[in-house]
Formats: structure tokens, C-alpha cells, sequence
């Protein structure tokens, strides 16, 4: 079992910056990939940004330029730096980690955080 909790969401102006974090613990697991995404009211949930294991990232458009995702692996910790906020990006912030148990068979795993709320005022 692995377990995500977030952290850092809140209410903030536009134009400013907000930082999240998530970190994983459990025991006998491999992450490979971990991500954020978001749901709007009334919106499907949307991919924001994963990085993996080696570093390489994805981003939305609708994001790139303004945020950057980063992790520390010693850790298992995600982090997402939201710079230059919009009132669009408020939402409902998930972290996802998908990767491996240390099972015999191993046996992969995707899970999810509790989500954590983003507002930004115009």
C-alpha cells in the first residue's frame, strides 16, 4: 500500500504563486511516475504535470511556462511551483503516483492523492 498526502493549496491572488507537495510512504514500492492533475467544478479531472523518475516532465499546455513540477526521490516527494496564477486554475489538485510494488510478481500500482483546493481571486 502506498498513501499520498498533499499539501500547500489555498487561496491566493491572481498573479501569485502557490507551492504544492506530496509525499508518499508505505513500505516495498518502486514510484516511476508521479503527477499532478486537477478537477473544476463541474470538469472532467485534467493531467497538470508528471515527472519521472529520471526526471523528464510533461506539462499541459495551459500550464507550461507558469508551473514546474519537480521531485526528490530519496524522499518520494512531488512538488508543483504555480507561478503567475489565473482564476482558471482554480480547482481541485490530485497527486498520482504509479509504479511498482516489491511483490513476487511484482505488481504495478496507481494511486491518488486526497486532493487539495486551489483558489485564485481576480
Amino acid at each position: 500500500q502506498v498513501q499520498l498526502v498533499e499539501s500547500g493549496g489555498g487561496l491566493v491572488q491572481y498573479g501569485g504563486s502557490l507551492t504544492l507537495s506530496c509525499a508518499a510512504s508505505g513500505s516495498s514500492f518502486n514510484i516511476n511516475t508521479m503527477g499532478w492533475y486537477r478537477q473544476a467544478p463541474g470538469k472532467q479531472r485534467e493531467l497538470v504535470a508528471t515527472v519521472g523518475k529520471g526526471g523528464s516532465t510533461n506539462y499541459a499546455d495551459s500550464v507550461k511556462g507558469r508551473f514546474t513540477i519537480s521531485r526528490d526521490n530519496a524522499k518520494n516527494t512531488v512538488f508543483l511551483q504555480m507561478n503567475s496564477l489565473k482564476t482558471e486554475d482554480t480547482a481541485v489538485y490530485y497527486c498520482n503516483a504509479a509504479g511498482l510494488l516489491v511483490l513476487i510478481p511484482p505488481r504495478p500500482f496507481i494511486y491518488w492523492g486526497q486532493g487539495t483546493q486551489v483558489t485564485v481571486s481576480s
